[in-house]
């Protein structure tokens, strides 16, 4: 079976948050005997260099798209076993960032949309499902169940949309999106009595032959009004064609025992003498008081109310009065990166914030926290609660969506659990879960090691996602 994967960005080509890792992970752990998986995404110019030296080009033509024809290129490249594909446009995917403006956004992958059906014909390869990704994909069902339905070649195609996070969906006045798209104005309104406008995500939602999202507590969820952003009803719509099914990491390269930036690799067997090295040298390398015994809690985020960090600056100033180190690796909104710059400078031997993003560092922090903090609003799925779990860092997690569904609550009764975990979302009741965990790591560290090891020794690698998705795919024939 044939699956094409189509989505705007992938790992290593290119990232901005985890629907790349999703994209560049989840083909290698298909059934290769089974399964011919490959990707297509923009030809962005800001792909390293070391990539783009290596595609070759397939084809190219043009296409006549918003007011004008404009060119199509195809380049392709294998990694990682994976036949990779790219739609080459420089006017569309030029620039230092795959997002610019919202406007220019909707035109750009729109056409890039089109374009992954276009090219199809001239690659030799005829997908069985194209299996799209989040709004900036949401056109390729409408588009092959209305422009493209007079070619043979396409019609036993069929589609699965992923949704990865339901808040961003693609928005925009139906007439003006009708003219860039070229399609009528009125598929776009799926649900006129509402008085909703133009929405690719919609759209994909409402033409694609299966739906699903990336844990099964957000897929209940967002059946609801308070997380269903407004397609609730679409979604309850699509019941029988709908799940959830929870990602996975990439656990080769999620590795405490081979990852190559540690400053001591460590196993399930040994992380009680070596994992404290990779603390006191991320202490050094950060500039903080060096002390092993010391409680350290790693953020690796981005900085938002959705990731709920108005719940964090809210309680940091009593967060602060607690025994434990804050190391903050992530950008976002100016006034949580200016609470956490704050605190830094106001205790720089605990605090330790850096308003970037860095790969490797981020490991650093999962291999030298004790403990990781991801008190989220909502969360569709979440890969860093499992990328810490992976690495002994005990996740604090609001029990919400894939947290929840991977995070297991400590009981200090049973000694059950893989970390601490709350629901009311209040700067008090996270305050009061740090600090149970402050005294956990303090004064049980026997416990708390338990839960460590057992954290460690979970399975959230992408193998048995996979084989749901297998199933997902061969149940559409």
């Amino acid at each position: 079976m044939k699956i094409l994967f189509a989505a705007s960005e992938c790992l290593p080509f290119v990232k901005t948050g985890g629907l790349a890792d999703v994209v560049g992970a989840l083909p290698q752990y298909l059934d290769r005997g089974k399964f011919d998986a490959r990707v297509i995404i923009p030809c962005y110019t800001m792909i390293p260099e070391r990539f783009r030296s290596r595609m070759e080009t397939l084809t190219h033509f043009y296409t006549f798209f918003n007011g004008r024809d404009r060119y199509v290129g195809v380049k392709t490249l294998e990694q990682d076993g994976i036949r990779c594909y790219f739609i080459d446009n420089e006017e569309y995917f030029g620039g230092f960032s795959p997002y610019t403006n919202h406007r220019y956004d909707l035109e750009k992958f729109a056409f890039f949309s089109k374009c992954v059906l276009s090219v199809l014909p001239s690659l030799g390869f005829c997908p069985d499902v194209i299996h799209c990704n989040d709004w900036h994909t949401g056109l390729i069902p409408m588009y092959l169940k209305t422009e493209f339905t007079t070619s043979d070649f396409y019609k036993n195609m069929r589609t699965v949309m992923t949704i990865h996070n339901l808040k961003f969906q693609g928005t925009y006045n139906a007439q003006e999106l009708s003219f860039i798209t070229g399609l009528s104005a009125e598929l776009f309104t799926a649900h006129p009595e509402r008085g909703e406008d133009g929405n690719y995500l919609r759209s994909g939602l409402v033409y694609a032959d299966y739906v699903n999202t990336v844990s099964e507590t957000y897929a209940a969820e967002i059946l609801g009004p308070e997380l269903g952003e407004g397609l609730d009803g679409v979604l309850r719509a699509k019941n029988r064609y709908f799940c959830g099914i929870l990602n996975g990491i990439d656990d080769k390269f999620f590795d405490p025992e081979t990852d190559a930036e540690l400053a001591v690799n460590f196993n399930a067997d040994d992380f009680r003498k070596l994992k404290k090295k990779n603390k006191t040298a991320l202490q050094k390398e950060l500039g903080l008081t060096v002390d092993e015994k010391a409680m350290m809690i790693g953020i690796v985020s981005r900085l938002t109310e959705q990731k709920g960090f108005d719940l964090v600056t809210e309680a940091l100033p009593r967060l602060l009065e607690l025994p434990i180190q804050l190391v903050v690796l992530g950008t976002g909104e100016e006034r949580f990166e200016r609470a956490f710059q704050d605190a830094a400078k106001a205790h720089p031997d605990r605090v330790s914030t850096v308003c970037t993003y860095s790969e490797p560092l981020s490991h650093r922090i999962y291999a030298a926290s004790d403990a990781f903090l991801m008190p989220s609003r909502f969360e569709p799925c979440g890969l860093s609660q499992l990328i810490a779990l992976r690495y002994g860092s005990l996740p604090i997690v609001r029990e919400t969506g894939g947290l929840k569904d991977t995070v297991e609550a400590y009981n200090r009764y049973t000694g059950e659990g893989t970390g601490f975990t709350f629901w009311h979302y209040s700067p008090d009741v996270l305050t009061d879960i740090v600090s149970m965990a402050a005294d956990t790591f303090v004064n049980h560290r026997r416990a708390w090691n338990v839960l460590a090891e057992r954290a460690m020794r979970r399975d959230f690698s992408w193998k048995a996602s996979a084989r749901r998705y297998e199933e997902l795919y061969e149940g559409l024939f």
